[in-house]
Parts: C-alpha cells; structure tokens; sequence
C-alpha cells in the first residue's frame, strides 16, 4: 500500500516538550507538515521551534484548562483555516500503591490525561471537517488495557481514553474523520513521577521503545489513504510479554 504524502498537512501535538511529542514532531516536518507544538513548558517548545524552523509552531497551554485549549485552536484556525491531525499526547502519571495515593493526584491525572483529550478534541472536531483523511490520534497505554500495578489511577484514566476514542469513531467515520489510539508499552521518556529505581531498571531489562518508535507508529497511522482507518496500535518493547 502506498504511504499519503503528508506535505501541506498541519499538525497539532500536545505535550510536545519533550518525549514521543518532540519526536513526533521531528518526523512529521521531515513529511513535510506544519506542526503546531503546545505544551506548558515555553523554553522547551521554543527551543523545538528554533530547530524546526517555519514548519513549526509554539503555543503555550495547559490542555486540562479549557479556555486555553480554545485560544489555542482558534489560533489554529487564524493561521492555517482548518487541521489534519490532532494528535492527543499530553499525559501524566503518578507511581504509588492506590491505598496510599493523593487524591490530588488523581485530579492532576484526570484534568491532564482525561479532559485534556475532551477538550483538544472538541475543540478541534469543527477544524477537521471537510479535510481528507483528517484523524484524532490519542496516546494510552497498555495500562489502558490491562490495568499496571501501582499506576491504578493512571491505568482508569487511559481505559477512559479508548474507550472515548471507540464511541467517537462510531460518531465521525461518516463524515471522513479518523479516530485511532496508540497504546505504548515501557518507552524510555522523562514520563511519570515518582518512578522508582526498580521501574528504571525494568526499562532497561525489557530495552524499553524509543520516543521515535511511538512516533513512527503514529505517522504510518497518518499516512495511510483517507479510506484507511489503523483504529489501534498497541506497541511494546519484544520483551514486554506482560503489562
């Protein structure tokens, strides 16, 4: 099958300081697309977009802030009149034992990972319309299939996350919009907080993916003809064989 050329085409990415964001970034402006970068960190999208040059855009927000997500797409909308790609990684994790987690905690993972999905994407549902081959992508987890010891909080919130992505498949195919999620296994990315030397360790024994293993997953998504939905991508290390 031949892959789409994706020159001409912009991008949202969320979350994309540092990790699989950045690297996403990095390979969709070497396809030739337009990349708005957002995330909280400003120095770091700055520095992305000095590298990038023209193709790339920054735009600071916190996607658990609903006003900000819309400043961010009205933007979007100013600048380039429509997206191709929204692509959903800004995610959070807190390592503990549930009996002894914070509850703020889970708030801080549910605004970023949950109605940070909500958000982007009702916002950008109106600017995907009409564009062929248009798609949501999201990242969960494979913790967002079998629950993970420890990340019980984090684990909900990416069950959350495919199950929306199913129900909003069903509601947008019809109208040409593609919705797929991506699950990762153990990446080594600066992810999490909290993560234990035994987790570190566990990366290292699995030889945990790259940011640019995730990125490529999500580009071949992308790439493929407007009729062609990749509805699921879950990705682990060959040595992962359980969550």
């Amino acid at each position: 099958m031949k892959m789409r050329d994706l020159t001409g085409k912009v991008a949202v990415i969320t979350g994309a300081s540092s990790g699989i964001g950045e690297a996403t970034a990095r390979l969709l402006v070497a396809e030739g697309v337009r990349v708005v970068l957002v995330a909280r960190r400003r120095e770091r999208i700055d520095a992305l977009v000095a590298e990038l040059g023209d193709a790339a855009l920054a735009l600071t927000a916190d996607v658990g802030d609903a006003a900000a997500v819309a400043d961010v797409f009205a933007e979007v909308e100013r600048r380039f009149g429509g997206l191709d790609l929204l692509f959903n990684n800004a995610g959070l994790g807190v390592n503990a034992k549930f009996e002894a987690s914070d509850p703020a905690d889970w708030k801080r993972m549910i605004d970023v990972n949950l109605y940070g999905v909500l958000h982007c994407t009702q916002a950008a549902i109106p600017l995907l319309r009409g564009r062929p081959g248009a798609m949501i992508s999201s990242v969960s987890s494979v913790g967002g299939r079998y629950g993970t010891e420890s990340w019980s909080v984090y684990s909900a919130t990416k069950f959350a996350v495919v199950g929306f992505h199913d129900a909003l498949r069903k509601e947008l195919g019809s109208e040409g919009i593609r919705v797929s999620v991506i699950e990762p296994g153990a990446v080594w990315t600066e992810f999490g907080q909290n993560v234990s030397d035994a987790m570190r360790d566990r990366r290292e024994s699995l030889d945990a993916l790259t940011s640019e293993d995730v990125a490529q997953a999500l580009v071949y998504a992308f790439a493929q003809p407007p009729r062609v939905l990749v509805e699921e991508i879950l990705i682990r290390p060959v040595k992962q064989v359980s969550p």
